[in-house]
């Protein structure tokens, strides 16, 4: 540290605190001494670390089972967090959270173990798995979703108005007939993105049909059969890629063009939106944001158990592809 000191003209003090990400210095001088220490062959020694502090540095980041498996906008997350993490010298340390044990509130082994210094909770869980993480000891905030416990920090994707723009869109575009696809009782994000296109709905004075809200997963977030309503819609307002992606292949197989005959969008601008032909027009959820966020907050809990964001909204943005198309309304 003294030898660093020296070469930038700072103190040791300052030095320290860069190393350690402490406040008192600014991003761009730790920046600085971060690079030059690097350049001189300095390697951050993360075990005498934790012996010193009685921390692990690690962060738990827990995805619940039904969104670990065909969904690959999770896993993604998780890589972005665990890049975030390693910029502030932590680990981030997958833990898939089985049907099970959620089902009959059992903690990650790495809890136990004391492993973590705190979780990052990815995808939304029971009410009663909630209940039993707030009789731990341990900091935790939920990633892209939240609950009516306003004590509980959470940071969300805008998904209320990301769908109520994109549903504004296809009103633009002459769509009059438009269908919602998503279970409305299983995440607070589904809910949501319904609200947002409801909001749109309403305000074009358009009356929202029964049948033109189809439900896509069962309880446990498992996928159903997609059952469409006698009269088609002209447009799908589809509350993820995955389904939007699965809802077009259906279209197709009832000999319906996509988007000459229907128009399908879906949200979070994930792999599946690059795959489906036509490519989706969709919400970007902004995952790097959403991340940095994350972390950030986390690690402020970590070292103080009193710190606290609330529940913290990034804002999304449409990505136009080729799912859309304009219709002409009949005068």
């Amino acid at each position: 540290m003294r030898d660093i000191a020296n070469k930038l003209g700072v103190s040791s003090v300052t030095v320290s605190k860069a190393l350690n990400d402490k406040e008192g210095v600014s991003e761009e001088l730790k920046d600085k001494i971060k690079q030059l220490a690097a350049d001189m062959g300095y390697r951050f020694n993360s075990v005498a670390r934790s012996m010193k502090d009685g921390m692990s540095y690690n962060i738990g980041v827990v995805i619940p089972e039904r969104f670990a498996g065909a969904n690959q906008f999770y896993l993604h997350f998780y890589e972005h967090l665990s890049k975030v993490l390693d910029s502030h010298k932590y680990y981030g340390i997958l833990q898939i959270l089985g049907a099970q044990d959620e089902e009959q509130l059992v903690l990650p082994r790495i809890y136990h173990e004391k492993k973590v210094d705190g979780f990052i909770i990815l995808g939304q869980i029971s009410k009663e798995y909630i209940e039993l993480l707030q009789q731990t000891d341990v900091p935790f905030l939920f990633l892209d979703f939240y609950t009516d416990d306003v004590d509980i920090d959470s940071i969300i994707s805008d998904n209320f108005y990301g769908m109520y723009e994109m549903t504004n869109y296809l009103i633009k575009q002459g769509h009059r007939k438009i269908a919602f696809v998503g279970n409305i009782y299983s995440t607070s994000s589904i809910q949501d993105r319904f609200l947002g296109y409801y909001k749109s709905i309403l305000e074009h004075h358009l009356k929202l049909k029964e049948d033109y809200v189809i439900p896509d997963r069962d309880r446990r977030g498992i996928f159903i059969d997609l059952q469409l309503p006698d009269e088609m819609p002209t447009a799908f307002v589809c509350n993820c890629d995955h389904i939007a992606y699965i809802l077009t292949n259906k279209l197709k197989q009832m000999g319906y063009r996509v988007p000459e005959d229907c128009s399908v969008v879906g949200f979070d601008n994930d792999i599946y939106s690059a795959i489906c032909d036509p490519q989706l027009t969709t919400v970007e959820v902004n995952v790097e944001e959403m991340s940095q966020a994350a972390v950030k907050s986390i690690i402020q809990k970590v070292r103080n158990p009193k710190y606290t964001i609330g529940r913290q909204m990034v804002k999304g943005t449409i990505i136009h592809r080729q799912s859309v198309s304009a219709i002409r309304q009949s005068v």
